[in-house]
């Protein structure tokens, strides 16, 4: 994560730049600090607590990421 300290004229072209590398960014302003991101960042954020919230979601996960796709798949005649 970056962090800038800016002063409200050039904010634009850092926000802007935000967008580009859909990473946060740190912005110190008068000893006050902010963290921006994008909606897609923070969508995917959101989309991780809630999956983290449903219980034993987390072991399904690591469990699904450690089975082989070959495990995964049924032979079904059509």
């Amino acid at each position: 994560m970056q962090t800038l300290n800016i002063d409200k004229r050039n904010s634009f072209n850092y926000i802007s730049a935000i967008f580009e590398k859909n990473e946060p960014l740190k912005i110190i302003n008068d000893s006050k600090k902010k963290i921006v991101i994008s909606e897609e960042y923070w969508r995917s954020i959101q989309e991780t607590l809630y999956l983290l919230s449903i219980p034993r979601m987390r072991e399904k996960i690591v469990k699904g990421l450690n089975t082989d796709l070959e495990d995964c798949i049924e032979d079904t005649e059509i």
